[in-house]
């Protein structure tokens, strides 16, 4: 009861809360978390991250999608093409996801990142459209581990694709929706990893 009182504890259980409700909803990407944290793990200590850095990494792996709590389930689970109006709503999964981080105090430095989170290196993503080394590293990094997985898993509106094509599609990508250097390395771990 305590804890309850306090605002911050209370705000992290709210945090706890929808996360677990995020889970629940978004049965179709189980364990996409944790195959992220992983993955951006991985590319972060072969850039020789320190280890603050590589937690937040692993935190904004968890949490990046939290702001999907606030879009409908008729987006989210739509098994077709979304429409210009849907997108658009889907979008807005980077801004809700910042003003949740914010509301709570253990997740407030994560906040600018998760609305990053969908930036592209050639300035073509959203909410913002920053370019290049705009947008931060730990971004950089989760874009293509979170690419990555959501391609070769399966998704309502199409199923896995294999590894190699996965690969194929982010070297297709390098330069436009990923950073190109960081795109050499990330495959060359997957290479390895795999």
């Amino acid at each position: 009861r305590i804890k309850l009182q306090s605002s911050r504890s209370a705000r992290s259980a709210v945090v706890q809360t929808l996360l677990k409700a995020l889970e629940a909803r978004d049965f179709i990407t189980e364990g996409h978390g944790e195959r992220m944290q992983s993955l951006a793990v991985l590319l972060g200590k072969e850039l020789g991250l320190g280890d603050a850095a590589i937690t937040t990494l692993q935190l904004l792996a968890k949490f990046h999608d939290i702001g999907k709590v606030g879009v409908p389930d008729r987006i989210l689970f739509k098994e077709g093409r979304l429409t210009q109006e849907e997108y658009q709503e889907m979008q807005r999964h980077c801004e809700i996801g910042q003003r949740i981080a914010l509301a709570s105090p253990e997740l407030s430095s994560l906040a600018e990142l998760i609305l990053k989170h969908h930036e592209w290196w050639n300035g073509k993503g959203y909410p913002l459209g920053l370019k290049g080394e705009q947008i931060p590293l730990e971004c950089r990094i989760i874009a293509l581990a979170d690419a990555y997985d959501a391609m070769t898993n399966d998704r309502p509106y199409r199923p896995a694709m294999l590894s190699n094509e996965a690969r194929a599609e982010i070297i297709r990508c390098s330069g436009t929706q990923f950073e190109p250097e960081l795109a050499k390395v990330f495959l060359k771990l997957l290479s390895d990893y795999e």
